[in-house]
């Protein structure tokens, strides 16, 4: 098929195609692809052209993307802070440096992997999208800001090129911010019961 486009300068669209005017067909930036269109459908260089209904649009790294924050949120639990006390002439205070325990920087360090396993992930995941014929996926580089951000924006783009489909990541996410909130909740009960008992004996002794 002839191209006839000069590929630097003609942008994404639906323009006629050269093997069959009478319909249209996606041109990607680069080359054409295999989407076609009635002939009465307008220049649109920026609608997305629908995927097959046997295009897969789910693949392990949204997935991954979507269940990696669970494991700094139950990392947290690992992180038992401890409560020192220093005897000054001012009389008994407590020492902040005794909540940097081993578990503390396990608990940042694994915060700041999972960020970038994240991005990474994403970059596969656009990849991926972007091999099975969805038209400008949403950006790997947002993940950069944050994964919740990613997911939402690559399932308004997935839901748009398959219809009724596309947002199962998103309820995941969702529940996945449950369980966050509940364990990160838990933790805090424990760590207030502790800190509190400590304050107690403190003051007794």
């Amino acid at each position: 098929m002839t191209q006839g486009f000069n590929s630097s300068a003609t942008p994404p669209g639906w323009y006629p195609d050269p093997s069959q005017p009478q319909q249209m067909r996606w041109w990607d930036g680069v080359q054409w692809t295999q989407n076609v269109a009635p002939g009465s459908a307008q220049y649109m260089p920026v609608q997305r052209p629908l995927i097959s209904n046997e295009t897969p649009v789910y693949n392990p790294f949204i997935w991954a993307i979507v269940l990696l924050p669970l494991v700094a949120i139950f990392l947290l639990l690992t992180w038992q802070p401890e409560f020192r006390y220093l005897n000054t002439r001012q009389g008994t205070t407590f020492d902040p440096t005794s909540m940097y325990t081993p578990g503390f920087f396990l608990m940042q360090i694994s915060s700041f992997l999972v960020w970038g396993v994240s991005v990474f992930l994403a970059y596969l995941d656009y990849q991926r999208l972007s091999r099975s014929g969805v038209v400008r996926p949403f950006h790997w580089a947002w993940c950069f800001l944050s994964g919740t951000v990613y997911v939402i924006g690559r399932s308004v783009i997935v839901r748009k090129v398959a219809p009724g489909r596309g947002l199962a990541p998103i309820w995941v996410l969702i529940g996945t911010i449950v369980v966050s909130f509940i364990v990160a909740a838990i933790w805090f009960s424990n760590f207030m019961t502790q800190l509190y008992s400590q304050i107690g004996y403190s003051v007794n002794a």
